[in-house]
C-alpha cells in the first residue's frame, strides 16, 4: 500500500452509530488514532445526539440528520482548534453518541422498609416498589458526571444509582406528606406523580437525566392488613396492643364473634349447645344493627369475663363441648340441655363428674324454697 493509500485508511469519512439494543445510553465513536477528514459525513439517527469533545471540552452538538462536517457547522470546534480561515486538513476530535430514547424497564424497590408515623397504627414500616421511565436530557452534564472517559455506558451502570435516589426520595416524600400508612396506600396514583417530581429535581441538575414517569406500589405489613380486614384498625399498635377504650370494645366484639362462629361450627361442640351459641350471637349482632339503624352510636361493649372466672367443658352426646361459662351453662339448664347428671370438667379437676356435684354449679340445680304462707302440697289420697 502506498503512502496515499495508508493516509486514506487512517482518515475517517463516515461517522455514525448503529445500535439495535435499548440498553446503551452513550457510545464513543472508535476513532482511535485516526483523524476526521474535511467534509466527512455525520449521520445522526432519530433518538440520538452526537457530541464533539476536543481535549475534554464540549464542542459542537448535532441532533438527528445527515451532515457534511465543515467550518460552518462546527463553530465551537473551529474556535477551539483555531481555524481562523476554515480548515482543509484532517482534525482530531472525540465523538460521543448519546441515546435520547426513554428507558422504560428500570425497576426499583426499597431495600429496607420505611418507618411511617400513623394515627391509627403507631409506627408502621412500609415498603414500596415500581418502575421508572427516564432519558438523557442534558448531554453536557451526563458527559461530565456519568460518562467521564468511558467508551460505553449501559443502563445497568446507572440503575443502582437511580434506585438509591428513588428510595431516598420516597422516604423524604412520605415524611413531607405527613400521611399515615392507610392514606399512603389509598393515594398511590397521586403520590406517584409527586414522587416523580422529587426524583426529577435530584437527577436533572446532578446527572443530566429526565424522569418521565414513576410508578409506585406501597405494601403494608401483613398484620396491619389483617387488622384492616377485621375492621379493628383504629388504635392498634405495631405490636398488636390497643389503648383506646372504644377501639378495645370493637376489638373484643370482633373476637367474640369469631369465637362464637368457631364454637357453632365445631362438630364436637354438640348441636344443642352450638345452636344456643348461634342464637346468642344473633341477638347480640341484632342489637348492634338496631342501634346503627336508629342513627345512634353503638354502646361500648362490656368488659370481657375476668380471667379468674371458671369455665367448664360439658359432655354432649358422648363428646366434650365448650368450655362454657357458668352463665352459659345456666342457660343450658333452663332449656333442658344440661341436667344435674350431665358430666362436666374444668381445669384443676381430676376427672369428669356430674354437674350437681360441683360446688360452683350446685345452685343451678337447687329448687327455690316455698314462699312464706304457702300451704304445703297436699298428699295424694290413698
Amino acid at each position: 500500500m502506498g503512502l496515499l493509500g495508508k493516509l486514506r485508511g487512517e482518515l475517517v469519512d463516515i461517522i455514525e452509530w448503529l445500535d439495535d439494543s435499548r440498553t446503551t445510553l452513550a457510545w464513543r465513536f472508535p476513532r482511535y488514532q485516526n483523524e476526521i477528514k474535511n467534509g466527512a459525513e455525520l449521520i445522526v439517527r432519530e433518538g440520538q445526539e452526537a457530541v464533539f469533545v476536543y481535549r475534554g471540552q464540549l464542542a459542537d452538538r448535532f441532533g438527528p440528520g445527515h451532515y457534511t462536517l465543515t467550518t460552518e457547522n462546527m463553530p465551537l470546534l473551529s474556535t477551539l482548534q483555531g481555524w481562523k480561515h476554515g480548515f482543509n486538513s484532517p482534525f482530531r476530535s472525540e465523538v460521543y453518541f448519546i441515546s435520547t430514547r426513554p428507558v422504560t424497564d428500570l425497576r426499583w424497590g426499597t431495600p429496607q422498609p420505611v418507618t411511617v408515623r400513623d394515627p391509627d397504627f403507631r409506627m408502621v414500616q412500609v415498603r414500596a416498589n415500581g418502575t421508572c421511565v427516564l432519558k438523557i436530557v442534558d448531554a453536557e452534564i451526563f458527559l461530565r458526571e456519568v460518562i467521564g472517559t468511558d467508551s460505553v455506558v449501559e443502563v445497568q451502570e446507572i440503575s443502582e444509582l437511580l434506585r438509591r435516589v428513588i428510595t431516598l426520595a420516597f422516604s423524604d416524600m412520605v415524611l413531607e406528606s405527613g400521611l399515615g400508612a392507610i392514606d399512603l396506600q389509598g393515594r398511590q396514583v397521586a403520590l406517584s406523580e409527586k414522587l416523580r417530581d422529587f426524583v426529577a429535581e435530584r437527577v436533572d441538575d446532578e446527572f443530566g437525566l429526565g424522569i418521565d414517569a414513576v410508578t409506585l406500589t406501597i405494601s403494608l405489613p401483613e398484620e396491619i392488613t389483617q387488622a384492616m380486614t377485621r375492621g379493628v384498625a383504629r388504635g392498634v399498635e405495631q405490636g398488636g396492643y390497643l389503648d383506646n377504650v372504644g377501639d378495645m370494645g370493637r376489638f373484643q366484639q370482633a373476637k367474640a364473634a369469631e369465637a362464637m362462629v368457631a364454637a357453632a361450627e365445631n362438630p364436637s361442640g354438640g348441636g344443642a349447645m352450638g345452636a344456643m351459641m348461634q342464637a346468642g350471637m344473633g341477638v347480640a349482632m341484632g342489637g348492634h344493627m338496631a342501634n346503627a339503624m336508629q342513627g345512634g352510636i353503638a354502646p361500648q361493649a362490656a368488659p370481657p369475663p375476668l380471667p379468674t372466672q371458671q369455665a367448664f367443658h360439658v359432655e354432649q352426646g358422648g363428646q366434650p363441648a365448650g368450655p362454657y361459662t357458668i352463665a352459659q351453662i345456666q342457660q343450658g339448664v333452663s332449656t333442658g340441655q344440661v341436667s344435674a347428671n350431665t358430666m362436666v370438667w374444668a381445669n384443676g379437676m381430676a376427672n369428669w363428674v356430674p354437674a350437681s356435684t360441683v360446688p360452683a354449679l350446685q345452685a343451678l340445680f337447687t329448687a327455690p324454697p316455698p314462699l312464706p304462707g304457702t300451704p304445703p302440697p297436699m298428699a295424694p289420697s290413698s
